[in-house]
């Protein structure tokens, strides 16, 4: 899939979805819609009609009556069921770690607050969340098989000389692993930006972690 941000979607608008999808692939809707439940139906409604979309997401601190009105609106689109997209909530930013989240006012690690975040997500009707691959496992075992977790943070080892390993280029990212720690963690979803559009060579910096998530894989 392609991911569409607010960074594209403010810039081109709905356009962009059918532009990109033209090219394929299905689409990725990370808007992260949060606002009052009404307003988020709405949104995911119109969201859920552009072609080729195949996850949306809303933002999991919108609470419970928000995640409910998504879901109703999901669930009441005349789309048919086999063509129906996912929608799954955002827990905590993969950008904070736990002094950011005391310094607006959330108490606890993070680890604690995505689970409590999942099962309410879970509680409301959605498919599944988006959280850092840190959090996966225990979202598994909250959550059970069936639910959805989209693991963004992913930033791949750096190769040294000689074939050693340099730290992990993070970016503005405070919860990361590799594409090959976040799949045995059980993540269903990775989101890879930065580590390919940033890189000297996208196609080869692509085709590398293809390989390394084929490596990760359960063997047949």
């Amino acid at each position: 899939m392609f991911k569409i941000n607010i960074h594209l979607f403010t810039a081109a608008g709905p356009s962009a979805v059918a532009q990109l999808r033209q090219l394929g692939p299905e689409i990725f809707l990370d808007l992260k819609f949060h606002d009052i439940p009404n307003t988020v139906a709405g949104a995911v409604s119109s969201g859920i009609s552009l072609p080729g979309v195949r996850l949306l997401n809303v933002h999991t601190l919108g609470g419970l009556a928000m995640m409910q009105a998504a879901a109703k609106a999901r669930d009441d689109s005349n789309i048919p069921k086999s063509l129906l997209p996912k929608l799954i909530g955002v827990t905590i930013l993969t950008s904070m770690d736990n002094p950011a989240l005391q310094e607006v006012g959330i108490a606890g690690p993070a680890s604690r607050r995505v689970v409590k975040l999942a099962r309410i997500a879970q509680k409301a009707g959605l498919d599944g969340v988006v959280a850092s691959p840190r959090e996966v496992r225990a979202i598994r075992r909250a959550c059970g098989k069936n639910f959805l977790i989209v693991v963004p943070g992913v930033r791949p080892e750096v190769g040294g000389p000689s074939g050693r390993i340099r730290k992990r280029k993070t970016d503005d990212q405070a919860r990361v692993a590799t594409p090959a720690e976040a799949i045995r963690a059980g993540a269903d979803y990775l989101v890879v930006g930065r580590p390919i559009t940033a890189a000297p060579d996208p196609e080869s910096a692509a085709r590398s972690i293809l390989d390394e998530i084929a490596s990760a894989l359960p063997r047949s």
